[in-house]
């Protein structure tokens, strides 16, 4: 059982590490152009996604619902995004990404993309494939689990 624990502890720091140092990468791409990575985000959802609701857009991107209002607001004095009011509920309104918002994407998610493709060259597209199903089946689980109070480090009966 303590070797168990032990690897167990062993992932939790090298998925860490992994994971701090591919974000590294992708965090220095998007200061490269004028962006931090929330606002990067907020403006990926939007060109990916189309208009979202502002209550809504935090969830998207595992972000607190009282940081997207000033986010949007950074967004909206860039030019890179507007906001709609809702034609259905006055009390919705939606973010939407203007043409100039598109036109910087445009330019930039190909550059991302490849400082992403090169944080993670280390591994051959087989590699990339095993890393993706493992690492999905571990987010699942973890979550399910999350959702119904495990992994609170109780011992299991």
């Amino acid at each position: 059982m303590t070797e168990e624990l032990d690897e167990s502890l062993h992932l939790f720091i090298v998925l860490s590490r992994a994971s701090e140092w591919v974000m590294a990468h992708a965090h220095r791409d998007i200061r490269r152009h004028g962006l931090n990575p929330t606002e990067y985000g907020v403006l990926e959802l939007l060109y990916h996604k189309g208009p979202q609701p502002l209550q809504q857009i935090g969830s998207k991107i595992l972000m607190t619902s009282g940081n997207i209002t000033y986010v949007v607001d950074k967004l909206e004095d860039k030019g890179l995004v507007k906001r709609r009011p809702s034609e259905e509920d006055r009390r919705v309104s939606y973010a939407e990404i203007t043409s100039l918002g598109r036109s910087f994407l445009d330019q930039a998610f190909p550059a991302h993309r490849e400082a992403i493709a090169d944080a993670v060259s280390a591994l051959s597209a087989e590699e990339k494939k095993i890393a993706i199903a493992l690492l999905r089946k571990l987010g699942l689980a973890t979550q399910e689990q999350f959702k119904y109070g495990g992994g609170t480090g109780a011992p299991k009966p």
